[in-house]
């Protein structure tokens, strides 16, 4: 018995390190992952992810590639490999690769993606997201650029080592040419991956005894400050780019803006609408609002916006019911639902704020509602929507239904990748 059990993994290993006809066999010193009838389905279906509960075995020595194979031991491609992830596998190429062929893929890629997004670049908007992860087929990296600083985001174990910094860096230095290139993780990720600390020093620097860790940035004509070492996200909000202008184009009147952060929609909206006032619970984010104010004030009138620190959920039930009424009111909270567990809660928190705010506008009032929940679908996120209005016997036209700018594209068959939804609508 034993013997026929070790043939049986045997035939199964020299099958999972088979490939096609295109491409050469390729030696994975026997690490190979063996996953559910179920994730083989999903790879086959045109998605990249195995979580932890999928797998079935991993034979050998697994480091940061694996060969993947079905429960039949037929190959579907390699992945890196997250044992402390709950996705623990994410494909890189549907063919068997080694280490070094993943490198020449890591730099083909990275050099698609930057330039994928040059055209996107203008003296208007001189920053945007340079990588997306899966988008751009490169799972758990990311790159932003804000003006002349870029920043580095390695998200996942497998890339979490020097040689992907380095050839990162070389590639952003090579495509940009920017003044710093800094690291910078996501602290809720890099705990739940398990990765290093990144270092205090930037990757690159143009001038190493004082490198650029904080800059100005043009978003559709307005200034914006970032700062690499302080706030609350790892960046600005650069996939609401396109949907600023949009409600700036259909804002009118008195103009209230919850959840501004640091002032994103505020200061679009100060485009159309003689008075704005910014909510956000954050002290710190309102007062990089302030500043990003003092940047535009060629442009701005700085007296036709206030800020005001609150919490949305109270500052809107307070409102709503002593009476006060705008004109246009945008509604762009942070993810309510990080996981399938939290997304009946979430619901009732996006209905709570839409409700809220459609009794506070006035007839003909223009209504900006996101959600940046992916574990909220849209057809879910207009459905409440749809609630908030039948409950308070207001008529709402949807004017526009969008999602992020094109810098962050989606890929049809990885639905994770299509975040955030935008509807802007008219309250009659």
């Amino acid at each position: 018995m034993p013997a026929r059990k070790t043939e049986k993994h045997t035939k199964r290993n020299q099958a999972a390190r088979s490939t096609s006809a295109t491409a050469p066999p390729v030696e994975f010193n026997g690490s190979v992952a063996i996953i559910s009838r179920r994730a083989a389905d999903r790879i086959r279906a045109g998605h990249v992810w195995v979580y932890q509960s999928d797998m079935e075995s991993v034979e050998g020595e697994p480091s940061g590639l694996v060969a993947v194979a079905d429960h039949r031991g037929i190959p579907l491609g390699t992945a890196l490999y997250s044992p402390a992830s709950q996705i623990t596998l994410r494909l890189v190429s549907a063919s068997l690769i080694d280490w070094k062929q993943w490198l020449d893929l890591v730099r083909a890629r990275l050099q698609s993606a930057i330039r994928l997004r040059l055209s996107m670049l203008s003296a208007q908007t001189n920053a945007c997201r340079l990588v997306f992860s899966e988008a751009d087929a490169l799972p758990g990296l990311i790159a932003d650029k804000y003006g002349e600083l870029v920043i580095l985001q390695l998200l996942t174990k497998p890339l979490d080592n020097d040689e992907i910094r380095t050839l990162a860096t070389d590639v952003l230095h090579e495509e940009l040419a920017p003044a710093t290139i800094v690291e910078r993780p996501d602290p809720r990720i890099r705990e739940l991956e398990q990765l290093s600390a990144p270092s205090a020093t930037p990757l690159y620097a143009a001038e190493e005894e004082h490198p650029l860790l904080s800059t100005d940035f043009r978003l559709n004509g307005l200034t914006f400050h970032y700062d690499a070492t302080a706030g609350q996200k790892t960046g600005a909000f650069l996939d609401q780019r396109e949907n600023y202008a949009a409600a700036a184009r259909y804002a009118h009147g008195e103009a209230l803006d919850v959840c501004t952060y640091q002032g994103g929609f505020a200061l679009h909206l100060a485009r159309s609408c003689p008075r704005v006032t910014g909510v956000d619970v954050s002290r710190t984010a309102l007062e990089v609002a302030e500043k990003n104010l003092a940047a535009n004030a060629a442009q701005l009138h700085a007296s036709n916006v206030d800020w005001m620190e609150a919490n949305a959920f109270d500052l809107l039930r307070d409102w709503s019911a002593s009476g006060a009424v705008y004109d246009t009111i945008v509604l762009d909270p942070p993810a309510f639902a990080k996981s399938k567990r939290a997304v009946e809660g979430a619901l009732r928190g996006y209905k709570e704020l839409n409700l809220r705010a459609m009794k506070m506008l006035r007839p003909g009032g223009t209504l900006v509602t996101c959600s940046c929940s992916h574990h909220v679908s849209l057809a879910d996120f207009q459905q409440v929507v749809a609630t908030a209005a039948g409950d308070t016997g207001r008529r709402v036209r949807l004017i526009e239904r969008r999602g992020a700018a094109a810098d962050h594209p989606a890929i049809l068959t990885i639905p994770e990748t299509e975040y955030l939804k935008c509807l802007i609508c008219s309250v009659e």
